[in-house]
């Protein structure tokens, strides 16, 4: 993370929390040619574009009274993480207790290389998953991926 990045998570955290947001992670890199920052959010259920707009609302101020990059041009993002995110932080892995992910080892377990089931427990070591009323642990060190299992 650059300082950049480390000056806005301590600037935004306290506004975020206190409105029921997370930060996932904050980036402050080139897109497109042009210094963007943006700042990735979770909330329970979800984020929608009117919590984007909010949240935008709320730190714009934070922004104007504290020059992050020394005067230089950048543009402002806000974003939820997206669906397909991997789950790799021990904070993606509390968000993810009691949904449905899929898990893709680094070299097939049996015959399966990946598998899926309902997140109900994890610790450094290992991942607990159910699935049809079977509950299995995984090392995470077998693990390659673990992402949210979308539906089609």
């Amino acid at each position: 993370m650059n300082e950049v990045s480390k000056r806005a998570e301590e600037l935004f955290a306290p506004i975020l929390n206190k409105n029921g947001y997370e930060i996932v992670e904050i980036r402050f890199d080139k897109q497109f040619g042009e210094d963007t920052l943006t700042v990735f959010v979770y909330k329970k259920g979800g984020i929608t574009l009117e919590d984007c707009e909010k949240i935008n609302e709320l730190l714009d101020p934070v922004l104007d009274e504290n020059d992050l990059t020394d005067g230089k041009p950048y543009t402002f993002n806000v974003s939820s993480p997206g669906l397909d995110r991997p789950v790799v932080t021990d904070d993606d892995f509390r968000r993810s207790l009691d949904t449905e992910l899929e898990v893709i080892f680094l070299k097939p377990k049996g015959k399966a290389l990946k598998a899926s089931g309902t997140l109900v427990a994890y610790d450094d070591e290992s991942l607990t998953l159910v699935s049809k009323d079977k509950t299995t642990v995984y090392k995470r060190s077998d693990i390659q991926t673990v992402r949210p299992y979308i539906k089609f």
